[in-house]
């Protein structure tokens, strides 16, 4: 049966879809030309735990998954297929699978960004004297020549986040990946390029550049896959896909999959979707994320800012000759400690946890201590609650895992404004947990900032179409989304934030006794 035909050009074709392939959730919406959300669905991502501190996911799930909620959405929005003008697919940055070239079979499940496999080889080779030396000798050469492209070398450190150690400890133990690597027929993907793949029924192998730099494997400034990299870890070259611009034209959808092709306008990594999505397009822009995990993200323009373990740093889109370099740092189970304690019925419903905390003076001197650090420095580290009495009731409980998260934010942004030499600009907040006044106002108070939050909290998606709306000549120009910004509310500094001096203290107290427990 034949398929038919997309609408011709995006004069005729009235709407664009983002797709968000989160850690937690899949989430699509239907856009119009004033982004207005006209249809939206959701799926839950099921999370495989096949050992302790193994995190995957089944490719066939998820999969299905993300076909069942675009039909979904665009169903809910009562629009036909054949008037969108492209997808936009944001997704989770840093979980990987790796497949045969010839069958298209995989040799694993995807390996989750959360997945602790690796942890054991990352301290081993963080601790390393070759790593000390590679520092070494990428400072002296970046201190000579003042080029920003021995910069990232000169502060390489791995974490279980990246893909890098997974994807080695994958050529160490699956044998059929590393025979068919030897035989150039393994194919290595994050959930963009599996998704391309997919949608375009093999003939779409490629990622972007937002999604290989959030890997640890691609060198940001040289913008090509670090062989130095892959030779120390003994990952070969020939797995990796081609990289393209962030906004483009990656080919369209089978047209079985939806009766129509759809134009695949853009995919680009989560975090630097929200960053789109807020409109931060300009040096010194600031967007905090919270959801599943806290994102702190600059824009740095042109330059590479890198510092240690705290910042790292990231190319958050290309479009065509336009590199836009951010700085990322990074807080781990922000929602993942929201979620537990839900689960375990200190609440019933989210919306309750901002009066709850509001209810009490303080949090009577218990400390919340999360499951991992800023930037997860310490992966065995387990989560706990300090300084708990015979008097602490839940609100006292839920009001120390909201301080958490302001605290950690106070101390990322520290880290930030020392490191990056940027004047700071507007700080834009999205994600679940930005629905949350108590942290949101908290966060104001402790950073002594104003923070904006738009009306649609959902902005990898809103992002992720805003990209594909500019490659299928949806939108005009980044001066015309800019005026489709829609904002919720703005929280101002009403306190002092030495008026927080004594919990903050006693929080990092508490997180000073509680490593490798």
């Amino acid at each position: 049966m034949p398929c038919g035909q997309p609408d011709s050009g995006a004069a005729s074709a009235r709407y664009v879809l983002g797709v968000d392939v989160g850690s937690t959730v899949v989430k699509c919406h239907v856009y119009d030309r004033a982004a207005a959300v006209r249809g939206s669905s959701s799926r839950k991502v099921e999370s495989l735990y096949p050992h302790p501190g193994w995190v995957e996911l089944d490719p066939e799930v998820l999969w299905s998954q993300f076909i069942g909620v675009i039909k979904e959405t665009v169903q809910a929005a009562g629009v036909h297929m054949r008037q969108i003008a492209g997808i936009g697919i944001s997704t989770q940055r840093g979980t990987f699978i790796t497949w045969h070239k010839k069958t298209g079979k995989p040799f694993h499940n995807f390996i989750s960004w959360q997945d602790l496999r690796s942890a054991e080889l990352v301290n081993s080779w963080n601790k390393s004297l070759l790593l000390k030396v590679i520092h070494v000798i990428f400072t002296v050469l970046h201190f000579l020549t003042g080029s920003d492209r021995y910069l990232a070398p000169s502060f390489l450190t791995f974490s279980t986040h990246q893909a890098s150690m997974k994807l080695s400890w994958v050529f160490k133990n699956i044998h059929e990946a590393e025979e068919a690597a030897k035989k150039n027929n393994c194919c290595f993907g994050t959930v963009d390029t599996w998704l391309l793949y997919r949608l375009t029924k093999g003939s779409v192998y490629a990622t972007d550049y937002s999604n290989a730099s959030s890997t640890g494997i691609f060198e940001p400034f040289t913008k090509c896959w670090s062989p130095t990299l892959c030779n120390l870890l003994s990952i070969p070259m020939s797995i990796y896909p081609p990289v393209k611009d962030t906004s483009f034209n990656f080919g369209s959808t089978d047209c079985e999959i939806f009766g129509v092709p759809i134009p695949i306008m853009a995919v680009v990594a989560d975090q630097q979707s929200a960053m789109f999505g807020e409109c931060c397009f300009h040096p010194g822009d600031v967007k905090l994320t919270m959801g599943t995990g806290g994102f702190w993200n600059v824009n740095t323009g042109e330059h590479l800012f890198a510092s240690g373990t705290s910042l790292y740093p990231l190319i958050g889109w290309k479009i065509g000759e336009e590199v836009v370099y951010l700085t990322e740092g990074s807080i781990s189970d922000i929602g993942t400690a929201i979620k537990w304690a839900q689960d375990t019925e200190l609440f019933t419903s989210v919306d309750e946890t901002a009066e709850m905390a509001q209810s009490v003076a303080d949090s009577q001197g218990v400390c919340f201590i999360p499951g991992l650090q800023v930037s997860g420095d310490d992966p065995y580290l387990c989560a706990a609650f300090v300084g708990v009495k015979p008097s602490t009731n839940r609100n006292h409980l839920v009001r120390a895992i909201l301080e958490s998260v302001a605290f950690r934010n106070k101390l990322l942004y520290d880290i930030i404004v020392k490191k990056v030499h940027i004047p700071l600009q507007t700080i834009r907040a999205d994600g679940g947990v930005s629905n949350n006044s108590f942290v949101m106002q908290m966060t104001s108070d402790l950073i002594n900032k104003k923070i904006e939050k738009p009306a649609n909290a959902d902005m990898s998606s809103l992002g992720a179409a805003f990209l594909a709306g500019l490659a299928s000549g949806f939108w005009t120009d980044k001066k015309q989304l800019k005026k489709l910004r829609q904002i919720e509310a703005v929280f101002e500094p009403q306190k002092d934030s030495e008026e927080y001096r004594p919990a903050v203290d006693a929080w990092l107290q508490a997180m000073k006794h509680s490593p490798h427990w």
